[in-house]
């Protein structure tokens, strides 16, 4: 039998008995008379915990034969609860989890049995649930299959009977134990021919005691999990499922005790899901110089809602140097780098203020690392090195709103942060360069919105995400792909500005980031409709709450019209115009008649499948009209122009 019971030591031997399974009567074996008496203290980790006898006896084989597993079984688990014991021993580059997980059968047949996976690296040993205040210990079995959501490229899958069917909406909570050497892995990317430095680039997550990085579903399964294959090379499916992934699990709660077994100096800091918690020390060997002591350090992780992230776990061994502003905390070796963050973050504060309210409410916190850049809330995982002021604003524009603003929606969370970013480069570079920013991604949107069909085909999706039906077209409250709740919903927030003008939109997002309604998917309409005194339903019913795709604008007709006086000045047009929208969504768009530098506009809204018809008085003689100025994204131009004969 293995023994996991992590003790707060003195002892470097009995630690590593523990992590390594150094049998028992080894490790009892009477101890000379010389020796230091035996460590005190509590459990800090225990494998065997909830664990039954039946299984303590031996581990089960890693490998057996693959049993036949359907998607429609890997895809109807949601998982509603995580409550992690995670112990890492980065030295050894060694991960164990005691795992606690409730699952909802979200499909429409009963389970009799369930799937689960965690990364090719790691190992099943052991599962159970409680049934009538009992530990019940379930039979399993588990093969790999291959997979691009783990950085192996490949998964350990086990296959868990249960005593009787879990019907559909019902849950089922259980206890798993998984442990294993957590690796630099980028076989999934070296396989589709990627070069080996390109690879490690974007594979990085690794246990070490330099570094200790994970990221979650699609970069490395190190808790439990369950999805189809899916696989780079086959499309953007990898990418979709990560979302879809995100949006399934988004109403869970997570939790996470942490223990790390370290040599030498202690760990500073741990970031999970984006929070940090310093870690506290346990135990460390005062007898033995600092280089070479053993010592335990552990946090807590509170319960909250998971939210739509993938759950990521970094360790830092050091604290972070905090600009002069106190708006950054970076964890780094390039120290003159903090002085240009400091300076950029400075440059770019007033704009967030203006907008979502004086000062932040919590740091936004970066890590240097060399990898692809990772972002998770307030948490920045990037290369750092010195640069100008100028050339490091634009993207802590993004991230920095990130800890200004936050929202359980996530197209208002990150919707949020690709709109302030596009408020910098309207302010820094004008107007025009902003919404030419702006229409390249949606651009990008246009491609992949669905062509326009009769309204009766978008279905309401208000409410939870794993109780409606996800409406195909990707409504923004349950979008999964970030060209929706990134680009679409900054294009959004555009066109709300344009609605009610920028004081009611700032003193709206100013209200909501402390608004304790988030929850509440129309919250954010409400708040908006309150300040800008307007009602705002049709804009929401078609752009938020439902996706009926883009509008399809054309200028039908143009009717100029000679006026021998407007009011007190000469002579001038009343100018017709008639918009037609062949979409399914309603736009409200400026329409604007212009002469040389003269211009004058008015705004009109078109509902889907119809016209509309707006009348412009202009002085002198017009030449051409001009309907939406790029700012509301259509399924093709958004800029339509048309030349007046005007007589």
């Amino acid at each position: 039998m293995k023994s996991f019971d992590v003790v707060s030591a003195v002892s470097r031997g009995l630690v590593l008995a523990a992590v390594f399974g150094v049998s028992l009567a080894r490790a009892q074996e009477t101890p000379p008379a010389d020796a230091p008496p035996p460590p005190q203290g509590k459990v800090l980790f225990d494998r065997n915990l909830d664990t039954p006898e039946v299984e303590k006896k031996e581990k089960p084989p890693v490998n057996q034969v693959a049993v036949e597993v359907s998607d429609a079984e890997r895809t109807s688990l949601t998982f509603t609860a995580y409550d992690l014991d995670v112990h890492v021993t980065p030295s050894q580059s060694m991960l164990a989890v005691h795992s606690r997980f409730t699952v909802k059968n979200s499909g429409k047949a009963p389970l009799t049995r369930l799937v689960f996976q965690i990364s090719s690296a790691l190992t099943w040993e052991s599962f159970a649930m409680q049934s009538e205040g009992r530990v019940v210990p379930l039979t399993f079995t588990q093969h790999a299959i291959d997979t691009d959501a783990d950085h192996t490229g490949k998964a350990t899958e086990a296959v868990v009977s249960l005593p009787k069917p879990l019907e559909p909406g019902a849950s089922l909570a259980l206890t798993g134990f998984y442990s294993g050497e957590v690796v630099q892995s980028a076989e999934r990317l070296e396989r589709i021919g990627a070069p080996l430095d390109q690879a490690s680039h974007a594979d990085w997550d690794v246990v070490t005691s330099e570094h200790t990085a994970l990221r979650g579903f699609g970069n490395v399964l190190w808790y439990p999990t369950a999805a189809a294959p899916v696989f780079l090379g086959d499309g953007a499916k990898l990418f979709q499922s990560v979302g879809l992934n995100k949006l399934r699990q988004a109403d869970a709660t997570i939790r996470m005790h942490l223990t790390v077994e370290y040599v030498g100096d202690a760990p500073d800091a741990a970031f999970f899901c984006g929070r940090r918690e310093q870690l506290k020390k346990v135990s460390e060997n005062q007898n033995v110089p600092v280089a070479e002591s053993p010592g335990i350090a552990t946090a807590d992780f509170p319960e909250q809602p998971l939210g739509f992230r993938t759950p990521s776990l970094f360790l830092t061994d050091r604290a972070g140097t905090v600009t002069d502003n106190s708006l950054i905390s970076a964890v780094t070796d390039h120290y003159d780098a903090v002085p240009g963050y400091g300076a950029a973050s400075t440059k770019v504060q007033p704009l967030l203020t203006e907008w979502l309210g004086t000062g932040p409410l919590k740091m936004l916190n970066v890590l240097d690392h060399e990898g692809q850049p990772f972002e998770d809330d307030a948490l920045l995982v990037v290369p750092m090195r010195a640069a100008a002021p100028d050339e490091l604003a634009p993207s802590l524009v993004h991230s920095l709103s990130h800890a200004w603003f936050g929202s359980s929606h996530v197209w208002l969370d990150e919707g949020m942060a690709q709109f302030l970013s596009l408020l910098w480069i309207e302010q820094s570079q004008g107007r025009e360069v902003a919404i030419k920013h702006l229409q390249e991604g949606t651009n990008a949107l246009a491609l992949v919105e669905p062509a326009p069909v009769a309204t009766t085909a978008a279905t309401s999706i208000v409410g939870g995400a794993n109780d409606q039906p996800v409406d195909p077209r990707q409504s923004l409250i349950l979008a999964s792909d970030d060209v929706y709740y990134r680009t679409k919903a900054a294009a959004v927030l555009w066109m709300l500005r344009s609605l009610v003008g920028d004081d009611a939109l700032k003193k709206t997002l100013q209200t909501y980031r402390t608004d304790k309604l988030d929850s509440d998917p129309k919250e954010f309409q409400r708040v908006l409709e309150r300040t800008a005194k307007r009602d705002l339903a049709w804009f929401f019913d078609d752009w938020v709450y439902r996706d009926r795709g883009l509008p399809d604008l054309s200028i039908a007709n143009v009717t100029p019209r000679p006026l021998d006086k407007i009011g007190d000045k000469g002579k001038g047009f009343l100018v017709s115009v008639e918009v037609k929208n062949d979409g399914d969504a309603a736009a409200e768009v400026p329409v604007t008649v212009r002469s040389g530098t003269l211009t004058s506009t008015q705004r009109l809204r078109i509902a889907g499948r119809s016209s509309a018809s707006t009348r412009v008085v202009f002085e002198g003689t017009p030449d051409e009209v001009i309907v939406n100025d790029g700012s509301v994204p259509e399924v093709t131009a958004s800029i339509h122009t048309k030349q007046i004969e005007a007589h």
